[in-house]
């Protein structure tokens, strides 16, 4: 675990959600901050650092072009996305200029939930590995689900079938890369009462953990 985090005897216990889209990353995310959590999503942290003036839009003008930019200037998420989830390598590039600008935020608002005593941290993110963010985290969650319930959640956000099956393909791959990162994996298929008291037995029992030994290991337990 980094360094960077701070003192390990007053640091809350943080706890990393990965998993492909529309797999419930989210909606556990949001069940943890009902019991107290503070959640960071590093999907809000990149829109952020690609808003409106941002330092990282002249870079994204430069690979992409004007075609993924509005009349207003303002980055159309949509026209980058259609480009970027059917070619792996415009994904990669467009991650090369995006997560250098979200790690400095979401280290400073780990460091701003330590302060305030905050007894657990979630960072929520799809690259949560690939990004360098799991080296932060006391334990990884890998949150997935059926390819039927996936599809099902991505058409209900109001998705083209193309645009979903794209988005699927874009992450093809991923749980299978995860696994030996993760703590647990949590399979979301099922009813979602039955999942959020699983998650909220994980979370109250990671929380124990890290209260039994504080500077010792909290993984809640083999993957599975």
């Amino acid at each position: 675990m980094s360094g960077d985090r701070g003192d390990a005897g007053r640091r809350p216990f943080v706890l990393g959600l990965t998993g492909p889209i529309g797999c419930g990353k989210s909606t556990v995310g949001r069940w943890l901050a009902e019991l107290g959590a503070v959640v960071i999503d590093a999907d809000a942290v990149a829109r952020e650092v690609t808003g409106p003036g941002a330092p990282t839009l002249p870079a994204i003008r430069e690979r992409f072009g004007p075609r993924v930019f509005g009349p207003d200037g303002a980055l159309d998420r949509a026209a980058l996305g259609r480009i970027v989830f059917a070619d792996p390598a415009a994904l990669r590039d467009l991650e090369a200029i995006v997560h250098p600008a979200v790690r400095p935020r979401i280290l400073e608002a780990l460091a701003a939930a330590a302060a305030a005593g905050a007894p657990a941290v979630v960072v929520e993110a799809i690259k949560l590995v690939e990004g360098g963010l799991a080296e932060l985290c006391d334990a990884v969650w890998l949150v997935t689900c059926s390819p039927t319930a996936q599809r099902a959640r991505l058409a209900a956000r109001g998705l083209p079938p193309d645009d979903v099956e794209q988005r699927r393909r874009a992450q093809r791959g991923l749980v299978r890369r995860l696994r030996s990162r993760a703590s647990r994996i949590l399979d979301t298929s099922g009813p979602p009462e039955t999942t959020r008291r699983l998650v909220e037995a994980l979370y109250r029992a990671a929380l124990a953990e890290r209260e039994r030994d504080p500077a010792g290991s909290t993984a809640t337990g083999s993957p599975g």
